[in-house]
């Protein structure tokens, strides 16, 4: 019986705080919603520093590229956003969502407050 690996890590949410705490300027993008197929559940997060640093993970492929890439503009503007990314069945694994689906992630700076 195959049992399921659990990807080990550094907690993202610890790791905000010790990255803010420790001066990097941090975003913390989290999976809000799943429609389909989705690489990632509810709730799954990735740290972002300013430097595009990251650990974590909210989806895979060029999605999290682009969820790196909005999330230092979180960082620099302050403003969190939310992102939706969507593709149909033949595009799905180019993007990184397996077999179609939907994904919105909140985006969001971490303060050391």
């Amino acid at each position: 019986m195959q049992q399921d690996v659990i990807p080990t890590g550094p907690d993202p949410l610890t790791l905000a705080e010790d990255w803010a705490t420790g001066g990097r300027r941090v975003a913390m993008a989290t999976v809000i919603e799943t429609w389909g197929s989705a690489p990632r559940p509810v709730g799954s997060h990735l740290v972002i520093d300013s430097d595009g640093n990251f650990e974590g993970s909210v989806s895979g492929g060029c999605v999290e590229g682009a969820v790196v890439a909005e999330a230092v503009d979180v960082i620099e503007t302050g403003r969190p956003t939310v992102l939706e990314f969507g593709v149909a069945d033949e595009t799905a694994w180019q993007v990184g969502l397996s077999c179609g689906g939907r994904i919105r992630i909140y985006v969001e700076p971490v303060t050391k407050d």
